[in-house]
């Protein structure tokens, strides 16, 4: 961030359908060191800001509210425009997460919770996908998004520390992630690359059970002009457009590689993406979805 957002009050607005967890995230968070309140409804946002912008707060690092689909949907609906109204010497950032349809259900049916949207006339399923259209306007704002459906506890925490509070110092948050599109493209993908046109290990019997962290099958794809040519334009497509979204500030950016199983290809290729530019973008992470 810039001297003036390091100055300015920070005020972090996590959202996310239920399941997903914002809890874990607002722990979390409180865990280092900002003021916490959960379910805070939209329409008191302002009157937030004034309070914790008093003296007594300013050992807080910063305030972190969680608003989730139980606020009334006609405040949801201008989510926008009242956090267009707050002072511009508050930084806001808003972290939504969301988790694939399969895992929310999971989640509740092991945790025997019930969904805040759901009664005796209205399923989980058809709860979990209204509260979709009801955070809508959150997460079309949202700063940074975070699919937490293969995302341990531990593993959700270690993301907020790395990507949400280490994006500093005008740094871009940058994740190369590996997928299987079996699986589903990752929802917090900005920009997505398919590499399944590239010959498949998978197919070679001796490569089968490793993955693209191992030297033979890097040696097998390193082998392939195919592998060669589609790396080089990636990184050339990267190098040309990285600037650009930086210099839009940016603060966060996921560049999702997918093959069919996300084991060999793409992981591959996140890999020898990250390494490269390790030396360019201080604050870079990469992540294996399927290798987890």
């Amino acid at each position: 961030m810039s001297d003036d957002k390091q100055k300015a009050m920070q005020l972090i607005i996590i959202s996310g359908r239920s399941g997903s967890g914002k809890s874990t995230a607002l722990h979390q968070l409180e865990d280092e060191g900002y003021y916490c309140i959960d379910n805070l409804p939209v329409s008191l946002l302002s009157a937030l800001v004034v309070e914790t912008g008093r003296p007594e707060f300013r050992h807080f690092r910063g305030t972190a509210v969680c608003i989730d689909a139980r606020n009334a949907w006609k405040d949801l609906a201008s989510f926008g425009e009242i956090v267009g109204t707050l002072p511009k010497s508050v930084h806001t950032e808003v972290l939504y997460l969301d988790a694939q349809d399969s895992a929310l259900i999971k989640r509740f049916s092991e945790t025997r919770r019930r969904h805040p949207l759901s009664s005796d006339t209205t399923p989980l399923a058809e709860a979990i996908d209204k509260e979709r259209l009801l955070l809508g306007p959150i997460a079309s704002d949202a700063s940074l998004v975070l699919d937490t459906t293969r995302m341990t506890i531990y593993e959700l925490r270690d993301a907020i520390k790395q990507r949400l509070l280490k994006s500093s110092g005008g740094n871009m948050s940058l994740l190369f992630q590996s997928f299987g599109f079996k699986r589903g493209v990752p929802a917090d993908a900005d920009l997505v690359f398919d590499v399944r046109m590239l010959p498949n290990p998978h197919w070679v019997k001796e490569l089968r059970m490793k993955t693209g962290l191992d030297e033979q099958v890097q040696e097998f794809l390193e082998s392939q002009p195919l592998a060669g040519e589609l790396y080089r334009d990636i990184r050339s497509y990267l190098d040309n457009w990285l600037p650009r979204y930086k210099d839009s500030n940016r603060s966060y950016m996921t560049v999702a590689l997918g093959c069919t199983g996300g084991q060999h290809r793409s992981v591959y290729l996140a890999d020898r993406l990250y390494r490269h530019y390790q030396a360019h973008h201080p604050n870079i992470h990469v992540r294996h979805r399927e290798l987890l």
